[in-house]
């Protein structure tokens, strides 16, 4: 009963990677969501079409008290399971330019990506040390390595989260459990929705935007076997978009 916990799975990149992670690894997934039950739901049903289990795990990843509680109560009701990969996938945007970003638009997409991080990851970690192994993958951005403009909020959450992944890494590699970070750069999903792609991708070598399914397949590779030798890295699926 070996299970890949994937944050924010249910559409999008989150959803792209659950779907991976159930037809090429195996995995039975853990779908955490917030909000948008009939989109897990719909998730679900398409994940156990690959012959696994799909368990729905509604909880906000900032609110540390619902975290526990709601992994707590999933692990008592599942003694035999395992979460052996965790992905840190949920992550909102508040866009705005600095000067008029209020206290709300910062502390919730500061909560979402860098608390949530903590909290999940807090949750899940003791069991992956003690069974001396684990995958944790955290998906950051480019606006985390490079910043940009109208997203100091964003930018600043998934900077942090880089150096987090860089830092536990070191921490615990000895337990065979690795931590990396997947930074996509501009890819098709609801948060790029509203982008004027066409002018965009004048700026990206590939000349396109990327696609869900194209990270999940990175992510797939950290989430395995393949990767063992791979830890504290913060790989990029960009398109050649640096600067």
């Amino acid at each position: 009963m070996k299970y890949a916990l994937v944050t924010g799975g249910s559409r999008g990149i989150g959803k792209a990677i659950c779907l991976k992670i159930a037809a090429e690894l195996k995995y039975n997934i853990l779908l955490n969501y917030n909000s948008n039950t009939e989109a897990a739901e719909e998730t679900q049903v398409e994940i156990e079409t690959f012959g696994v289990k799909c368990d729905l795990l509604k909880f906000n990843v900032a609110d540390a008290d619902a975290v526990q509680n709601s992994l707590e109560n999933w692990k008592a009701e599942n003694t035999e399971a395992k979460i052996e990969i965790l992905v840190n996938n949920a992550g909102i945007t508040k866009d705005g330019l600095f000067i008029f970003t209020n206290k709300e638009s910062w502390n919730s997409v500061i909560n979402t990506s860098l608390n949530g991080f903590y909290n999940v990851t807090q949750a899940v970690l003791k069991d992956m040390l003690r069974s001396r192994y684990g995958r944790v993958i955290n998906i950051v951005s480019l606006s985390g390595l490079k910043g940009n403009p109208g997203q100091v909020n964003y930018s600043a959450a998934k900077g942090a989260v880089i150096s987090a992944t860089k830092a536990l890494a070191q921490e615990i590699g000895k337990r065979k459990v690795t931590v990396n970070a997947v930074a996509p750069g501009f890819i098709q999903s609801d948060m790029t929705k509203d982008f004027d792609e066409e002018e965009f991708k004048k700026h990206i070598p590939l000349n396109r935007f990327g696609e869900a399914e194209e990270v999940a397949e990175l992510v797939s590779f950290l989430a395995s076997d393949r990767s063992s030798y791979i830890t504290g890295e913060v790989i990029n699926i960009n398109g050649g978009l640096y600067s």
